[in-house]
């Protein structure tokens, strides 16, 4: 589908990838109106760190994906749905369950009714590499098995398979989105890069980090939401499940060794008891096959890890960013 000029909803557009997103759809020509989760303290989360202009343009829209109602009264009217609002962080998983059952498998299955209702004609569903769980076989591509290695992992399995249900259920024209470790300028706290480079830049000698032998395919937030506008695009892939990944890997510990160079060589890494998974469910190796995205849409990385790197770097020196971090405490 052509996306200049669409009526396009972004769910979760108040997040790290989704607030790039919604950048990357201006860019693209959209009409975007942008899901922000509703709190009493009238925060768009990342959608208020736009320029006053790029906030003109789109409609911010309160509200919760658990709200069955809410959610048609937001996609009535829009021609395409992005669909990335979630509950993601891996240790809260641990404590809340429930809470990741709701949002993630039932919100899920509130945008697809609404979207089934309202004939949308192209529905993007945002899954995660942790559906693959520790790599079985590398490069990791679309038909690896699936390992709910955490109750977060478990429950976006679910909103994966609910979402290939109503494509072949009901004709939805649903895509699956799968990006792999996406970093980059406004991502949280609880995320290994901004763990270490803000420490870093707190002027930490020991940076306190969890297991350091993962490995991880680090794929820039730009490249990946011009993955996302690459898949709406394609009519190819409607009814598939698509990787978004660079095809390289690299171990948090040699990440972090990265980071330490450019920022501070002194430091060193500390391992914090804490920040540990249980054992059965860290995710040791992570490297996907981007063959298929290449293939469906022509889509191909553009930014390397060290330009990434620089580029969250420079955004976190800013005194303004860096404030909204806090370096002193482990963020679930």
């Amino acid at each position: 589908m052509e996306l200049k000029n669409k009526n396009i909803v972004v769910t979760g557009a108040d997040g790290f990838i989704g607030s790039h997103l919604v950048e990357q759809l201006l860019d693209e020509g959209c009409n975007v109106k942008a899901l922000a989760v509703y709190n009493s303290f009238n925060s768009w989360g990342w959608l208020d760190s736009l320029s006053k202009e790029k906030k003109a343009a789109i409609e911010i829209v309160s509200g919760d994906v658990r709200d069955p109602n809410g959610m048609r009264g937001l996609i009535k009217g829009a021609d395409a749905v992005f669909h990335l609002a979630a509950l993601i962080a891996i240790p809260y998983s641990y404590v809340a369950p429930d809470n990741y059952v709701d949002t993630n498998i039932k919100g899920t299955l509130n945008v697809l009714q609404a979207c089934r209702d309202f004939n949308i004609e192209k529905v993007l569903v945002t899954s995660t590499s942790e559906v693959y769980g520790t790599a079985l076989s590398v490069p990791i591509d679309e038909e690896h098995p699936r390992q709910g290695q955490s109750p977060y992992s478990a429950t976006k399995i679910g909103a994966d398979h609910m979402a290939d249900s109503f494509y072949r259920s009901f004709d939805l024209p649903v895509a699956i989105v799968r990006p792999f470790n996406t970093y980059g300028p406004r991502q949280s706290a609880r995320a290994v890069i901004p763990t270490i480079i803000t420490q870093l830049l707190a002027g930490k000698t020991e940076i306190k980090l969890g297991s350091v032998s993962p490995t991880r395919d680090l794929v820039f937030v730009k490249d990946t939401v011009r993955g996302f506008a690459a898949i709406a695009k394609s009519d190819k892939t409607i009814g598939e499940e698509v990787n978004i990944a660079t095809q390289q890997e690299i171990s948090i510990g040699a990440l972090a060794e990265m980071l330490i160079d450019i920022i501070n060589p002194s430091a060193r890494i500390i391992t914090d008891e804490i920040r540990l998974r249980p054992g059965k469910s860290e995710v040791e190796r992570l490297l996907g096959s981007n063959a298929k995205i290449k293939r469906l849409t022509g889509w191909q990385p553009l930014y390397d890890l060290r330009r990434g790197l620089t580029e969250t770097i420079d955004w976190f020196k800013e005194p303004g960013n860096m404030s909204l971090y806090k370096a002193d405490i482990y963020n679930i």
